[in-house]
């Protein structure tokens, strides 16, 4: 016959208690990041705590704090995309998504935040969503849109919690937002392109129903209405590496002698380039090209990229701070930020 074998023991905060030599509430202040605790007394407790090998109960610490230590970063997609590209495929091949994974965590991790990746691209998904967030799952959200009626952002502002968006709404909200100028990084392309010369200028925006297709564009055609250039092609991308290379064949069609594109992201840029060479055209020197991102797409572009460089990495770890300063205590909304653009100069122009 076997003897059984009774399982270990967790210390419990009594444990840490006598260790220390304090109380157990001063035990709990400690571990539930009191900030009134004396920094030599709580030296002590977290001591006391590796001495004696205590896990706090996570399930009982929410129940006091009311905190999950926990957020959800939540990429919503609209519903109407093609078949053959699946939302999650799209936006695994997207850098964008992963700079903005990476700031995030810079700020998330060292505060011992936990990050929980959610996909929303259509009705099923939302409530689902939804039904998630309202039932306390999380401490707050961090909400990346791309499209202009997305009825996420209306309905994350009547669930009450602390949420901050990655672009500017679309349409007012009180949820605070963080993203780059658009319209002054456009203007940087056009006024780059007609800086060397170029005049037969063409553009690949992006999908204009989608707020940074649309700035994105009009802020280049205002640009170069300014240096006297008011005949500008454009054909429209939707920020894929094949929808540039589509959207580069359609805009030589319309202008086969053009000396200038601006192309709305490294992505579609990367397609767009060689489309341009097959068709004889050498980069830079019958054609100048400026992308938008600074991206690790731009780097492998042939020739490398000049760009407009939002910064990605950096905004997403504002968006992080600006979430987490919610979480911590009332007060009123927070401020949104606006990041400047800069352009960043290589080989296509």
């Amino acid at each position: 016959m076997t003897a059984e074998v009774e399982p270990p023991v967790r210390p419990t905060l009594e444990d840490v208690a006598a260790v220390a030599g304090v109380s157990r509430a001063t035990v709990s202040r400690v571990i539930n990041g009191a900030t009134t605790v004396d920094p030599a007394l709580r030296t002590v407790v977290e001591e006391a705590v590796a001495t004696t090998g205590y896990v706090p109960n996570r399930a009982a610490r929410s129940l006091v704090t009311r905190r999950t230590d926990s957020v959800a970063l939540v990429i919503s997609e609209r519903e109407r995309r093609p078949v053959s590209e699946p939302f999650a495929g799209r936006m695994f091949s997207d850098p964008y998504f992963g700079r903005v994974v990476s700031g995030l965590l810079e700020v998330l991790r060292p505060a011992g935040i936990q990050m929980v990746l959610m996909l929303a691209d259509d009705e099923t998904s939302r409530n689902q969503l939804l039904s998630y967030l309202r039932h306390g799952h999380v401490d707050g959200v961090v909400l990346v849109t791309s499209h202009a009626d997305d009825p996420l952002p209306h309905l994350l502002q009547e669930t009450r919690l602390p949420a901050v968006l990655a672009g500017r709404p679309p349409r007012p909200s009180s949820l605070a937002y963080v993203e780059v100028d658009q319209q002054a990084g456009a203007r940087l392309a056009a006024d780059h392109l007609a800086a060397l010369g170029r005049r037969r200028i063409g553009t690949i925006s992006g999908p204009q129903d989608r707020p940074a297709g649309q700035v994105r564009l009009a802020g280049f055609l205002e640009a170069l209405a300014t240096h006297g250039i008011e005949d500008v092609a454009c054909a429209e991308g939707d920020f894929t590496h094949l929808g540039g290379a589509a959207a580069m064949r359609r805009l030589l069609e319309e202008q086969p002698g053009l000396d200038g594109v601006f192309i709305a992201s490294d992505l579609m840029a990367l397609g767009a380039l060689p489309v341009l060479q097959r068709a004889g055209r050498d980069v830079p020197s019958d054609v100048a090209v400026v992308g938008f991102d600074d991206s690790s797409a731009a780097a492998a572009c042939d020739p490398p990229l000049t760009t407009v460089r939002q910064p990605v990495e950096e905004m997403a770890a504002e968006m992080a701070r600006l979430l987490l300063k919610q979480i911590g205590g009332p007060g009123g909304p927070s401020p949104s930020v606006v990041f400047p653009p800069t352009l960043v100069r290589r080989r296509s122009a």
